[in-house]
C-alpha cells in the first residue's frame, strides 16, 4: 500500500516570523503515523531555519524550485547542491506557476529531477492541462506527453521514487476543484503511463498526488479514490490548523 503524502506547498507567503511559529506548531501537532509523510514546501530564505527545526521530527521540508547545474554563474539561483546541504529532502519541480511566469519547459523539469536524484532529493513532479485544453479533450495527451518528457532517462528505481503532482491549471488557486472521479481518472492515467515505460510494478510503487484548491471540506473524498496518494496543496496550507487537518486525513 502507497504511503500518502501531503506536501504543503507556501509559494511566495510569510516573513520568517511567520515561518518559524508554523512550524513550532506543525511539530508539536502533527501526526506520527507511518501512514503519512508530511512536507512543507517553503521559499529559500526559509529554508535553514526550518530544517534547523524540523531535524529528528516527522516533518519534512521541500523547496518549490532549483535549478539544475550544481554550480556556477547563474545568478539568482539555487542549486540541488545547496539544498542537500540544508537538509531540505523533496524539491517541486514544473509547477505550472513556475512554467507560465518563468518559462520552465519539459526540457528543464526533466534536468532538474535528474538534477535532484543526483544529489538525493525526491522530485515531486507537476503535471496538468489548461481549462482550454481540457474542454478540448487533450488532457490525458497532455498529461502523458509532460510525464513521458520528465521522466525520460531516470532508472526504474528513480521512477518508482518519483512524486508526480497532478495540478489542473484550472484548478489552482481559482477555488474550482476536479470532482474526485475526474481527478482520480487522471491519475490512473498516469500510473498507466508509468507501467508502459516502466513496469506494473514499479507503476503502483509511484506515488500520484492531486492538486487544485484542496482543502479539509474534500481532502477526504479525494484521497479515497484508488490512485490518489496525496496532495500538493496552496492555500490551505499556509496556515497551520488548517493544514494539520490536511495531514491528518492522510492517516485515516
Amino acid at each position: 500500500m502507497r504511503k500518502k503524502v501531503i506536501a504543503g506547498n507556501w509559494k511566495m507567503n510569510k516573513t520568517l516570523a511567520e515561518a518559524n511559529a508554523f512550524i513550532d506548531e506543525v511539530v508539536k501537532k502533527a501526526p506520527t503515523s507511518d501512514d503519512v509523510e508530511t512536507i512543507v514546501c517553503a521559499p529559500f530564505p526559509f529554508l535553514a531555519s526550518l530544517t534547523e527545526k524540523t531535524k529528528g521530527t516527522t516533518v519534512h521540508i521541500g523547496a518549490q524550485n532549483m535549478y539544475f547545474e550544481d554550480s556556477g554563474a547563474f545568478t539568482g539561483e539555487v542549486s540541488p547542491v545547496m539544498l542537500s546541504d540544508l537538509g531540505v529532502t523533496y524539491v517541486v519541480i514544473g509547477h505550472s506557476e513556475r512554467r507560465e511566469h518563468f518559462a520552465e519547459t519539459d526540457e528543464s523539469v526533466n534536468k532538474k529531477t535528474h538534477a535532484a536524484f543526483n544529489h538525493k532529493l525526491t522530485p515531486i513532479v507537476c503535471v496538468g492541462e489548461t481549462l482550454e485544453q481540457r474542454e478540448a479533450n487533450e488532457t490525458m495527451t497532455h498529461v502523458e506527453g509532460q510525464v513521458k518528457k520528465a521522466l525520460d532517462g531516470l532508472s526504474n528505481e528513480q521512477v518508482a521514487d518519483t512524486i508526480i503532482a497532478y495540478e489542473p491549471i484550472w484548478a489552482i488557486g481559482t477555488g474550482k476543484t476536479a470532482t474526485s472521479d475526474e481527478a482520480n481518472e487522471v491519475c490512473s492515467h498516469i500510473r498507466k503511463v508509468i507501467s508502459a515505460i516502466t513496469s506494473e510494478e514499479i507503476a503502483e510503487k509511484v506515488v500520484i498526488q492531486y492538486g487544485g484548491s484542496v482543502k479539509p471540506a474534500n481532502i477526504d473524498e479525494l484521497l479515497a479514490k484508488s490512485d490518489i496518494d496525496g496532495a500538493l496543496v496552496g492555500g490551505a496550507s499556509v496556515e497551520a490548523e488548517s493544514y494539520l487537518q490536511l495531514v491528518e486525513a492522510g492517516t485515516k
